[in-house]
């Protein structure tokens, strides 16, 4: 049941972060929309359009033309001048990339002094040629499309229509976003032209230009861009067909003029695919005006008027990394018309794109709630290539705008919160496996299996360690004197508090035998003060069990502390292994706890273990030579056993003289001996040396002929 539950709570937590993703799609907000359009930049500047000749040029009106001919606006009668020379040249259509929305400042009427001269000077000025009429006249016989722009307030001009709007499917008005009033050309002039377009288009909000409007709206009137109209009229065409499909994700589908059909996006606006610029492209207008452009680079051209020059300001910024004049724009969106093969992002790939985080978010979180980390992350790894696969090949191959960034962020999200989620979760079950694991092993050997899980192998290795045997004197007596139940309580209250005791000083508890307990330090941690370590974790414990035992039907504890070399490790089998050391250190310091029952001690501490010891009170109690080695050890007693009790100097020197005269078997060490009996009779140490002399015994070597 609580598998089944856990499993239920993961999957929500999938299903919760794929939804949020969604979430995020569908709202779109602006830093993910940044991010996006970042991901198509970068397509266009590893792959621009590749240059085709399409037949459009730009007459630049460039920083030559404006110091040969003089500062803008020239004068309309340069203007007509200059339409001239390109429709005498076969030109297919001219786009001027200018508002003419006031008179020439060089016409007659518009002369400051006007008013203030004499009647008939004034008509005599007034006679004179209007260089407004005289480019309205050239206008009236050339394929010319004169540019507006829109501002989002002010009164709405006046057009002539030009286009007439035909539209298949849902009502395209609805679609296109409202475009403020027209500032429009002179009334005269725009009568006079072919076709009027739009100059506009909004870039994003980082100030990247990327779309273009093909069609804009005024109040209930639909109205074409400039490359719209130029191309309309270079194509003889008098309808603009506009194709859009209605619902909640309705919008344009794609605008066409004659037999090119264009796709937009859903308010009427074209991708642009930028290409580098092409000074062959170019002609400088003073170039035009004087004469020297060969009539064959104008035959069938679409000539766009504009300028290049930066004093007028009008520069874009493009995804390519760059700034171009706007006369560049309208340019490059023509040539994408006539290409046939524009940029798009048709309105059903957002739906395809969440379909593709939806799909990749379940099979990389379904693998990291599952498998674990290293699937998962292989997956998302795959994942995240094919998408950025698919983009890249979208682009490069078929003109698609694809976003591949958006699902990868919903793929690794849907990567990360699992695998956080599973991450929490093995944490939680690693705890309380090391908590419930403590309970039967030391808590620092759980501790290191849990860090090193590879060391869990059937190997060993040499070290240094100190080791503690503890017995309780009398309890397998006690066991058939009491109730079974009361013998356990005692026990068990007894081994807790000696087994805190150890784990308060680091130690390891090897195993629990009955009563008593072995205990190793240094391993499985290294730990350098190990000697230290051990004897005073033996006297911490031996005054706990004799405080524990007041009062209660408990023996006295004896302690064995001794170190040396063994190896540590993992021994057993394939089925079941246990950590411990093996070595003569080990067996030595279990002799150790058994010589106390001989020695009258109930702490017996080696040379080995005290050589690393500090502040160590202890006085000496023999050479013991166990059964079965061929080297005595040296032995010590901590004072009183390590009780705590008065420290008599004197006794202490007594005992040392008489112990010196113990080691080299001086005659009077009898006497010495005879004499602390009666100045301390509770010492069990001295009755046990000294029953040793009366029968016989000499030195300070005793041979254990017991285990």
């Amino acid at each position: 049941m609580n598998r089944r539950w856990r499993v239920v709570g993961q999957l929500s937590v999938l299903g919760a972060t794929l939804a949020l993703a969604l979430a995020v799609v569908l709202a779109d907000p602006a830093w993910l929309r940044a991010m996006r359009h970042a991901v198509f930049d970068q397509y266009q500047r590893w792959q621009p359009r590749v240059g085709q000749d399409m037949g459009v040029r730009i007459i630049d009106v460039d920083e030559e033309s404006l110091a040969r001919l003089g500062q803008w606006p020239w004068p309309r009668t340069r203007m007509a001048e200059l339409l001239d020379r390109a429709r005498a040249g076969g030109a297919a259509v001219v786009g001027f990339d200018a508002v003419f929305a006031e008179p020439d400042r060089s016409a007659p009427r518009a002369l400051p002094q006007l008013a203030a001269l004499p009647a008939a000077a004034r008509a005599a000025v007034l006679a004179l040629p209007d260089p407004d009429a005289r480019f309205a006249a050239s206008l009236a016989g050339a394929p010319a499309v004169l540019g507006f722009s829109m501002r989002p307030d002010g009164a709405a001009a006046d057009l002539p229509e030009r286009a007439r709007y035909v539209q298949l499917g849902a009502p395209a008005l609805a679609y296109v976003p409202r475009g403020g009033s027209v500032v429009a050309p002179l009334p005269l002039l725009a009568q006079a032209a072919a076709g009027l377009g739009a100059l506009s288009f909004l870039p994003d909000g980082d100030g990247v230009l990327r779309r273009v409007p093909l069609v804009l709206r005024t109040g209930e009137r639909l109205l074409p861009s400039l490359s719209v109209e130029m191309l309309r009229v270079a194509e003889g065409q008098h309808n603009i067909l506009l194709r859009a499909d209605g619902g909640p994700t309705g919008g344009l589908r794609e605008l066409r003029v004659g037999r090119r059909a264009l796709p937009v996006t859903a308010d009427g606006e074209l991708w642009l695919h930028f290409r580098q610029g092409d000074p062959a492209r170019r002609i400088p207008a003073w170039q035009l005006l004087q004469g020297q452009v060969d009539g064959q680079a104008l035959r069938g051209r679409l000539l766009l008027v504009g300028s290049s020059a930066q004093g007028l300001q009008d520069l874009r910024f493009t995804p390519l990394g760059g700034v171009v004049p706007g006369v560049e724009v309208h340019a490059q969106a023509l040539e994408q018309m006539l290409s046939g093969t524009p940029l798009q992002r048709p309105a059903e790939m957002e739906a395809l794109e969440a379909l593709a985080l939806l799909l990749g978010g379940l099979l990389v979180g379904a693998l990291a709630l599952r498998h674990g980390p290293l699937p998962s992350a292989a997956a998302l790894l795959a994942v995240l290539g094919l998408f950025a696969g698919l983009g890249w090949w979208a682009f490069s191959a078929q003109r698609l705008l694809v976003d591949p960034l958006t699902p990868a962020l919903g793929v690794l999200a849907a990567f990360l919160v699992p695998s956080l989620v599973r991450y929490h979760a093995s944490e939680q079950r690693r705890r309380w496996l090391a908590r419930a694991f403590s309970r039967y092993v030391s808590p620092n050997l759980v501790s290191h299996i849990v860090r090193h899980p590879e060391q869990l192998a059937l190997s060993g290795e040499r070290r240094e360690c100190s080791f503690i045997f503890t017995d309780l004197a009398g309890f397998t007596g006690l066991m058939e004197r009491i109730d079974p139940a009361d013998a356990v309580g005692l026990l068990n209250g007894y081994l807790d508090g000696m087994i805190a005791i150890v784990f308060h000083h680091q130690g390891t508890l090897d195993r629990i035998i009955g009563d008593a307990l072995a205990i190793m330090f240094s391993a499985p941690l290294d730990q350098s003060d190990h000697r230290q370590r051990a004897y005073d974790c033996a006297l911490e414990m031996q005054r706990f069990a004799h405080v524990y035992a007041k009062g209660r039907p408990l023996g006295h504890t004896r302690i064995g502390v001794h170190s040396g070399e063994v190896i540590i490790g993992n021994f057993g089998g394939r089925t079941m292994f246990d950590y411990r050391a093996l070595g003569d250190a080990v067996n030595t310091a279990s002799r150790l706890e058994g010589a106390n029952k001989y020695l009258g001690t109930r702490v017996c501490v080696s040379e080995a273990t005290l050589a690393g010891c500090t502040g160590a009170q202890v006085r000496p109690v023999a050479r013991l030579l166990p059964k079965g080695k061929s080297q005595p050890l040296r032995v010590f007693q901590p004072l009183h056993d390590g009780l705590a009790g008065p420290v008599d100097p004197a006794a202490l020197a007594a005992y040392a003289q008489a112990y010196a005269a113990l080691e080299d078997g001086a005659p009077e060490v009898l006497a010495l001996f005879e004499a602390l009996a009666l100045q301390q009779p509770d010492d069990a140490l001295v009755r046990m040396h000294l029953e040793r002399l009366r029968s016989g015994g000499r030195g300070d070597l005793i041979v254990l002929d017991g285990k």
